[in-house]
């Protein structure tokens, strides 16, 4: 059978309380038995003064049996100046099992004695020793352990019922206050996040925090507040994922009609008019920039993505393939020049970081062509390599006219990370994705330099193989 959390705290408040009062019940218990005795010492000192001012058997002995039977002892002495005297004392008075010295007290003998009368008492003689009155050592009367026994019984069985009695309220109180303070809030906590899991679109399900300003007045306004969060998230997501099957469907049909637009714009760039010369050729750029456009969307959307297949590679042969494909080179205009230390190898996935360095070479050389010619300035990228601890880091390095602040933050996001007109913004969030396939990073770095444009340095971290180290930090600036 389940327990509840109400259930467990009115188990453990009466628990607690009965455990609080068994710690105060031990030294109690052992406090009542020296009472108990105290007050037979006080009567046998009373009685102790009268028979010592009466002459020696001038009380009747039927007398004397009535006072030690009110006493509930057997004997009654006192001790004067090293000397016993017997006031009182029974016709049969029987053996002293065990002795009792008020006079030296210790708590924890105090206690082992009355436990001991307690659980094992029957019918043994006790001598107990106390204080005398004026004029002597100590007064000692003889009783039988029964009636102690009797009354601390009674005692226990009236602490007993107290203590039950104080547990029953305590715990009712204290289960009624936290009941209403902490486990009613924390089950409609409960309940809250248990309804907006089965139902998160529902505005009903989303928590409406009370006035409370303890902790759980924060807790219910924190997840009011993630609930709302969460609930724009999956509306968004529930849009975008719509969206994006109308956009997909879209996109086919799109791509079909621009394909057959290049066919027609292709034959008509066939005729000798100079017009149609002048303009098909930009008529042709468009509609590759739109055909690329709807292509690099749809396999976005596919999130697709074959998993990474990490090998060694090495990274100066992959730098010199790319140039030759994109034809850059020392020569050319922009300018390629590779700073890669020879046999530098990297793990990765080859086709993931050709895919890599490509898109951020190509954005490099747009950004470079784009720029207006200045003088004595070279338009150059620099990709540089360095072997860093386990890590090898490369830098693409450009002195073009770097990054605008206004997409700094979002550079590395699908759609809204580019500046260029026509770009559709998806190279560096497929970049990006990549990269985090092979275990690497990649982020913007500022540049060092202090004359010229400021350009752009993009900085990859990715795996690298056990080569000798040698650390530093890229620089910006370029020869």
């Amino acid at each position: 059978m389940r327990t509840g959390l109400s259930a467990r705290l009115l188990f453990l408040t009466v628990l607690f309380v009965l455990i609080a009062e068994v710690l105060i019940y031990v030294p109690s218990v052992a406090n009542f038995r020296n009472n108990w005795l105290s007050e037979r010492l006080a009567q046998a000192r009373a009685a102790a003064l009268i028979l010592e001012k009466s002459p020696p058997d001038t009380l009747p002995r039927p007398v004397i049996e009535e006072l030690l039977a009110g006493m509930e002892t057997s004997m009654i002495a006192l001790r004067v100046d090293n000397a016993r005297r017997l006031l009182a004392v029974s016709d049969m008075p029987p053996m002293v099992d065990f002795e009792i010295d008020l006079r030296r007290r210790s708590v924890l003998r105090d206690i082992g004695n009355a436990f001991d009368i307690l659980l094992f008492g029957h019918s043994r003689t006790i001598r107990v020793v106390g204080p005398p009155p004026r004029g002597g050592d100590f007064v000692e009367i003889v009783i039988n352990e029964l009636p102690l026994r009797h009354a601390m019984l009674r005692f226990s069985w009236g602490i007993l019922g107290l203590s039950l009695i104080i547990s029953v309220i305590t715990a009712v109180l204290v289960f009624v206050s936290l009941n209403g303070l902490i486990v009613r809030p924390v089950k409609r906590l409960a309940a809250t996040m248990k309804a907006f899991q089965s139902h998160p679109e529902d505005a009903r399900s989303i928590l409406r925090p009370t006035r409370r300003s303890d902790e759980l007045g924060e807790l219910e306004s924190s997840l009011a507040d993630m609930q709302r969060s969460l609930q724009q998230e999956l509306r968004q997501r529930e849009h975008l994922a719509n969206l994006g099957l109308a956009v997909a469907k879209i996109n086919h049909d799109l791509r079909n009609m621009l394909a057959s637009a290049q066919l027609m714009a292709d034959r008509i760039s066939t005729l000798p008019d100079p017009n149609v010369q002048r303009f098909v050729p930009k008529l042709m750029g468009a509609l590759d920039r739109a055909i690329t456009f709807c292509q690099s969307t749809l396999a976005y959307g596919k999130a697709s993505e074959k998993p990474a297949d990490l090998a060694p590679v090495d990274l100066a042969m992959l730098v010199e393939e790319l140039g030759e494909l994109l034809m850059l080179s020392p020569e050319t205009e922009p300018a390629l020049h590779a700073e890669i230390p020879p046999g530098l190898q990297v793990m990765a996935d080859p086709d993931h970081l050709a895919r890599v360095l490509t898109n951020l070479l190509r954005n490099a050389r747009a950004a470079l062509e784009a720029m207006a010619p200045l003088p004595d300035h070279r338009r150059e990228i620099r990709i540089v390599a360095r072997h860093d601890s386990d890590m090898t880091r490369i830098a693409i390095i450009d002195n073009g006219p770097g990054v605008p602040d206004s997409i700094r933050e979002r550079l590395f996001k699908a759609f809204t990370g580019s500046a260029r007109p026509g770009s559709t913004g998806l190279g560096l969030a497929i970049a990006h994705e990549l990269i985090r396939g092979m275990g690497g990073t990649i982020r913007l770095l500022e540049n060092s330099q202090d004359q010229g444009p400021k350009g752009a340095v993009f900085e990859i971290t990715l795996p690298g193989t056990n080569l000798p180290r040698r650390s530093g930090n890229f620089s910006g600036s370029l020869p």
